[in-house]
């Protein structure tokens, strides 16, 4: 029999993490940043958990949700580990240097980090390319748009995000070389308001399709439809929210990733490293197309997906060019993954400030 205990940042104060009797490899801890019924990043992680508790019998799971990337997510994880906790999933980017820090005072506990290119002895990372999906909704984008204007709302700043905005940018430009996209960045993963504020804003500007890369996409793709615009969405399938305005989205598919980590941590065959996915895999999936996408850009579309999938094209080659035209990638040449992990800056077309 299997239980879950999920628990709040306010339920962690005062409540002890109660979990069925298990083998300590057997014991699997999951630290959300946010809400996991928020419709998206993390409700795609909490997937992954449902998914490694119906594949893998004997397994039991437990839970926080809403833990900032401060040190209370060090907290949360020494809790864990004092519950008999061996194997963590941290699954926001802010968690890592906790995770590093963890791991070195507790060397028998395996923690996988959500992305990040550290990695210790027992902390490893584990992440799902999504850049390639962001790319063939930016060619969507593009068919649809009237203006040429693109919109792109994300957290922060940080690589992930970076290469998201990029890529839906640079898959637009390969259909409206004029094509442009501006980017707000709203300071936090989950910030209706100002997410409501950006939508609208972007709305009065002329721009009719937004993408996103925020923790829910729900209220951007409630502005979108309320405003008669397109909304590219993220992390999980929501078109049931915005069907009018759905194009297309890209979700995660985490949970074969975590049982196949979490089987070799039990094997003892597991070691640190940086464990990838992307389209090709299966743990990202481009989602199914709105009806306001033409059927020849869909089939157009789903043919590069297939050579993107063979290795016959990369979105990552070169011509190349940051904002401010300084040639990044040269053509005939791909960015290394190791770039592509690290980056920092906007392409050209993109108007926003980077820091």
């Amino acid at each position: 029999m299997k239980k879950l205990v999920l628990l709040s940042a306010l339920a962690l104060l005062g409540s002890a993490v109660i979990s069925m009797p298990a083998t300590a490899a057997d014991k699997v801890g999951f630290i959300y940043v946010g809400p996991a019924a928020d419709a998206g990043y993390n409700a795609s992680m909490d997937n992954g958990r449902k998914y490694v508790e119906e594949n893998m019998p004997g397994v039991t799971t437990t839970a926080f949700e809403s833990i900032p990337e401060t040190a209370e997510v060090e907290r949360v994880m020494e809790r864990l580990v004092a519950s008999g906790h061996k194997i963590i999933f941290a699954t926001s980017y802010g968690y890592l240097d906790y995770a590093i820090k963890v791991g070195e005072k507790h060397p028998d506990v395996t923690i996988l980090h959500a992305g990040g290119l550290k990695t210790s002895k027992n902390v490893g990372t584990y992440w799902a390319d999504s850049d390639a999906g962001m790319y063939l909704a930016g060619i969507a984008a593009a068919h649809v748009s009237r203006s040429g204007k693109l919109g792109f709302q994300g957290g922060f700043q940080i690589p992930q995000l970076m290469r998201s905005v990029n890529a839906f940018t640079l898959g637009a430009q390969s259909v409206n070389p004029k094509a442009t996209t501006t980017v707000v960045w709203n300071g936090g993963w989950w910030e209706p308001q100002k997410e409501t504020e950006a939508a609208n804003a972007f709305a009065d500007a002329g721009i009719d399709v937004i993408a996103e890369q925020v923790d829910s996409p729900i209220t951007i793709a409630g502005v979108a439809e309320k405003r008669g615009i397109y909304i590219v969405g993220k992390d999980l399938d929501i078109r049931d929210r915005a069907p009018k305005s759905w194009l297309t989205g890209v979700s995660w598919n985490w949970g074969p990733m975590m049982v196949e980590e979490i089987k070799q941590i039990k094997a003892g065959t597991w070691k640190a490293a940086h464990k990838r996915g992307d389209l090709a895999t299966g743990n990202v999936v481009l989602d199914p197309f709105g009806p306001a996408v033409p059927a020849s850009a869909q089939a157009d579309i789903l043919k590069l997906k297939a050579d993107i999938n063979a290795g016959k094209k990369s979105i990552w080659e070169g011509p190349i060019a940051k904002q401010d035209g300084t040639v990044v990638v040269a053509a005939g040449q791909k960015m290394p993954m190791e770039q592509v992990e690290t980056m920092d800056y906007l392409v050209k077309g993109i108007i926003g400030a980077t820091k």
